[in-house]
């Protein structure tokens, strides 16, 4: 029984290598995916803030404000 019991914990050790690769796999796509979204928002918040700079100076500019 020792050869039966030796293959068994060889399938089970690599049962658990295979299981802990795919959480780790799952765990950097989700990183990654972290990553861009904030990325994203941070070109988000660029163009919102160039935006309202622009329409402010706009504005100054029609008022006479302008530097």
């Amino acid at each position: 029984m020792g050869f039966l019991d030796d293959a068994k914990e060889v399938a089970d050790t690599a049962g658990r290598k295979i299981k802990d690769a795919f959480e780790d796999t799952t765990d950097r796509i989700g990183d990654k995916a972290d990553e861009a979204k904030a990325d994203a928002n941070v070109r988000k918040a660029e163009a919102e803030k160039e935006s309202v700079e622009n329409r402010n100076e706009l504005k100054e500019q029609l008022r006479g404000d302008h530097k």
